[in-house]
């Protein structure tokens, strides 16, 4: 393919919202790009991302654009030409030298026009006018009845990323453009429309079936040849015949695993068109993986299972969602999904759910889970709306589908596809019945229209209709004991606490809110003084009550903040808290919980948000405290018939065995009484041992804790006896040591006295310092070593105290 991504202008079409300094004016483009990433290089809006200026932008979404290049074309042969579009956003009319030669409405799909008819020798003119979202939405709702849905935009009449019109973690900024690659294909005879190999294993060998489906400019026999792992097999294609399926035995290839339980082994796959006298006309390769899928969703004494299988072997999910990682998706570079995607791999990650608000991921994006052993759960694209099936609404569904479940057939690491995000349960309980009045809403396609397409074209993994979705409708959709399940009341209303009252088989969704890092803060507010309600951090905070629910948590937990460094720091800490407490508490009751989904991994801005890693790439604490409650082996206490357990969690490969000793003893680190436990717990399994009274009962709860510790790699298990707001803590002590290492500084710190959750903040001296630990609790002389990495030495007196050195006790 020929691109045609040089010398592109952008223009607006006159209209009573485009300002007075952009109307008429035609400006540089970058392709792929959008609008705004062009007006904000041409420096004529301000950046949306900083204070509130995308208020200012929203007229942006409400006009029509008109991109436009030219290009030289030297005609060849009456082969076919076609401009093909991977990604256009999204209502589009394409001319060619003043031609219509096709039409868009879909940003999920990709497009190939035929235009041999509109090219001219040399120069060419190519056109792409873009019509405001927000008026073919809003013509579609006018026409066939509004439908209810989470925030007041019309997302759910368009198929477009739901999340450009705003969520509670993202701003409004409706966008349009040419998102992905353009260009010509000349091609002759033949061209391979689509590849689709379904790959399985069969006892030790690995199978291909390899569906292939050309696209014809001549009635001639064409050979199709295909080979993998020392493999290979050749079908010919009769004249007026498009299809072929091979079928390719690869004797015990090394499978593919998912991270934690192996390594995730590719074999490269080449398919290879000729034509009649040998020649080479197309080409198409991926590497592949070898490995089964399973959903076990058996009734049992509990209710109903949801267990993902891979390779026989039954996977507890270390999940995370995942949501676009830029209000621009044209910005998002394979560095930056590098970045991203290690970051999760990092913190003891498995799965990653890609959210159905946002879009199928590139393919760059799942090149890199497969090579990760990253799992991937694919939602279609719908969310917290009631969805239209009319049309031309569900033609676009089902082109849309049959598209992306096509081109992501042959990556290992795309374990499920779920029909929505929380529409079953939206019907259900959100009050949408009355308002729809018995129009569609979505039902047809996650029940029927998209299972089908899944069974036809992608037999090789399962589809789940819903996130949540309780396996039948006769059942609650939300319902923990069956199915996946959502718990959203902690956060909206009830303390972190209530995660223990669950006894869920898989939640797909829980999180707790906490600001982004303070030098992301710095870099996109001018508040001055920053404060919890000053006019930046009020607009960055898009949740419903969100400060005044991030209050009530640290009201129940911890000491009152005394300034915005302490708000900063103490909100950090209890989204932190809260998401470790509900991931050991749901880990600890393996196997009847068989996963947890963390809402969310990234950020699409800077915003205060769920997220473990802010909108500038940087890790809050909450990032941390991911890492050690995912650990492959985790050691947890937890309550238990009126006392307590220790509960140890493996999910290693291998057994683990270790003697524990569990110490209840004071602040000041005086043994009140002890026990040592031998822990054999089998692989991929866990193991509940009750505590004696003696260790569960403190003989004062404010000045007391337990400890259980097992050594490496699972470290400790600590468990106070009363919240740190009533803990009467002893004046903080501690030393600390700086000293230079390559790339940055060792900090070493010694505690004279318990310093619970001992974090550092290097950012707040320089945004590209970071540190490789945080939350560390020491007890009375134990010391923990901090790395720092920043590009020039900091300081080290500041480095060591606050703002930059907390923990709770800091007062």
């Amino acid at each position: 393919m020929t691109p045609l991504h040089e010398g592109w202008t952008l223009r607006a079409v006159p209209g009573p919202r485009v300002p007075v300094e952009i109307a008429g004016r035609s400006v540089p483009a970058t392709v792929p790009g959008c609008v705004h990433t062009d007006l904000l290089a041409a420096g004529l809006i301000p950046d949306p991302f900083l204070d509130d200026n995308e208020r200012a932008l929203a007229w942006i979404g409400r006009t029509d654009w008109v991109y436009e290049t030219t290009f030289d074309h030297e005609p060849g042969s009456a082969e076919p030409v076609d401009l093909v579009c991977a990604g256009l956003d999204t209502v589009a009319t394409v001319s060619l030298n003043g031609v219509e030669v096709g039409r868009t409405e879909n940003m999920h799909r990709g497009y190939r026009f035929d235009v041999r008819a509109a090219l001219r020798p040399g120069a060419n003119t190519l056109t792409v006018r873009f019509d405001s979202a927000y008026r073919y939405a809003e013509a579609h709702r006018d026409r066939l009845g509004d439908r209810p849905n989470a925030y007041p935009e019309p997302f759910h009449f368009i198929r477009k990323m739901a999340c450009n019109f705003g969520w509670d973690w993202g701003p409004t900024l409706v966008t349009a453009g040419i998102w992905q690659e353009i260009g010509l294909h000349a091609w002759s005879t033949a061209r391979l429309a689509t590849v689709r190999p379904l790959v399985t294993v069969d006892g030790a060998d690995g199978r291909v079936e390899l569906h292939v489906e050309v696209e014809r400019a001549a009635a001639v026999p064409v050979t199709v040849h295909a080979a993998v792992a020392g493999a290979a097999g050749t079908a010919t294609i009769a004249p007026g015949e498009r299809t072929a399926v091979l079928t390719l035995t690869v004797r015990e290839p090394a499978r593919w695993w998912p991270r934690g339980y192996g390594e995730p082994h590719r074999h490269p796959l080449e398919v290879t068109l000729r034509g009649p006298d040998g020649r080479t006309l197309d080409s198409w390769s991926r590497r592949i993986g070898f490995r089964s899928v399973r959903l076990d969703t058996g009734p049992d004494a509990h209710g109903s299972a949801f267990t993902l299988s891979v390779n026989d072997v039954p996977v507890f999910v270390r999940g995370v969602n995942w949501i676009p990682d830029d209000v621009f998706p044209s910005r998002i570079t394979r560095q930056r999904l590098a970045e991203r995607l290690h970051q999760a791999a990092d913190a003891n990650v498995n799965l990653l759910r890609i959210w159905g608000g946002g879009r199928y991921e590139s393919a760059d994006f799942y090149d890199l889970a497969d090579s990760l052993g990253l799992l991937v759960q694919q939602d279609f694209l719908f969310a917290c709306a009631a969805y239209p099936e009319e049309e031309p609404l569900r033609t676009e569904v089902e082109a849309e589908a049959r598209e992306q479940v096509i081109r992501l057939a042959g990556h290992p690491s795309l374990v499920l596809w779920t029909g929505n995000n929380e529409n079953l349960w939206g019907w259900h309980d959100w009050d949408w019945r009355e308002p729809l009045a018995g129009r569609t809403w979505g039902r047809g396609y996650y029940l029927d229209l998209l299972p089908r397409i899944v069974a036809e074209l992608d037999p090789t993994r399962p589809y789940w209709p819903g996130s949540p979705w309780s396996g039948g409708e006769e059942l609650h959709p939300n319902d923990p004991a069956h199915g996946t399940t959502h718990i959203w009341d902690v956060w909206n209303t009830d303390d972190y606490l209530k995660y223990r009252e669950y006894t869920p088989r898989f939640v797909a969704e829980f999180g707790y809110q906490g600001p982004p890092a303070y030098a992301t803060l710095r870099r996109a507010l001018s508040d001055d003084p920053l404060a919890p309600d000053s006019p930046g951090m009020a607009h960055h905070q898009k949740a419903v009550d969100g400060d005044r629910k991030l209050r009530r948590g640290l009201a129940a937990h911890l000491p009152e903040p005394r300034d915005f460094a302490d708000w900063h720091w103490l909100t950090q800490l209890n989204q932190a808290r809260a998401v470790a407490l509900g991931v050991e508490h749901f880990r600890s009751l393996r196997p009847v919980c068989m996963g947890t989904i963390v809402w969310q991994l990234n950020d699409c801005w800077p915003v205060t948000s769920w997220s473990a890693v802010d909108g500038d790439g940087r890790r809050k604490p909450l990032w941390y405290a991911l890492r050690r409650a995912y650990a492959d082996r985790l050691l947890t206490v937890q309550p238990r018939d009126g006392g307590l357990a220790l509960v140890a969690v493996n999910d290693d490969g291998s057994p683990w065995r270790a003697a524990v000793s569990v110490t209840r003893l004071t602040l000041a680190g005086e043994p009140r009484a002890k026990t040592t436990l031998e822990l054999a717990v089998p692989a991929y399994d866990s193991v509940t041992l009750a505590l004696p009274a003696e260790l569960a009962r403190p003989d004062d709860a404010r000045a007391e804790l337990l400890v259980a510790e097992a050594g490496e790699p699972a470290g400790r298990a600590l468990w106070f006896f009363a919240e740190d707001r009533d803990v009467r803590w002893p004046a903080a002590r501690w030393e600390a040591l700086v000293e230079p290492v390559d790339g940055g500084q060792r900090v070493r710190v010694t505690a004279a006295t318990v310093l619970r959750d001992l974090s550092l903040f290097p950012d707040r001296l320089d945004p590209a310092a970071t540190v490789d630990e945080a939350l560390v609790t020491l007890l009375p002389g134990e010391s923990a070593t901090f790395t720092v990495r920043s590009p020039a030495p900091l300081d080290p007196v500041a480095l060591t105290t606050r703002p930059v050195l907390r923990f709770v006790n800091d007062r």
